[in-house]
């Protein structure tokens, strides 16, 4: 082997398209509200695949709270203010679907908005 094909097996790794924080939480968002979308479709059989999907979501928001709650998070505050209260209601609302007093499309929905926040921005 000779020290080209060293130098470019070396270096190769480097030249791959690293993901932006951004890009991470848009594959975060849509990876779980797939999860959420397919666990509904199906129904009463599809309950645990649902509960597990919801306190994926849960997990999810949570981090987002406490990333628009430190006060050093560069967002606006509106927008900081915004998703502190979908966190909230995706808490809330996350309780009454594992109490089945609720449909999951809410949460579907809010998730959605946020996938197309998140592709309208530039990476």
């Amino acid at each position: 082997m000779n020290a080209m094909t060293q130098a470019q097996r070396a270096y190769s790794a480097v030249s791959a398209p690293t993901r932006t924080p951004r890009r991470a939480e848009f594959e975060a968002v849509a990876r779980i509200t797939q999860k959420l979308r397919f666990a509904a479709s199906k129904g009463i059989e599809g309950f645990p695949a649902l509960a597990e999907a919801l306190n994926d979501n849960r997990k999810l928001w949570n981090i987002f709270l406490i990333d628009v709650s430190d006060p050093k998070n560069p967002l606006p505050d509106d927008l900081r203010a915004r998703i502190f209260y979908l966190a909230e209601f995706t808490r809330a609302h996350t309780v009454k679907v594992l109490a089945r007093k609720a449909d999951v499309e809410p949460l579907i929905e809010v998730n959605t908005a946020i996938l197309r926040g998140l592709r309208g921005g530039a990476d």
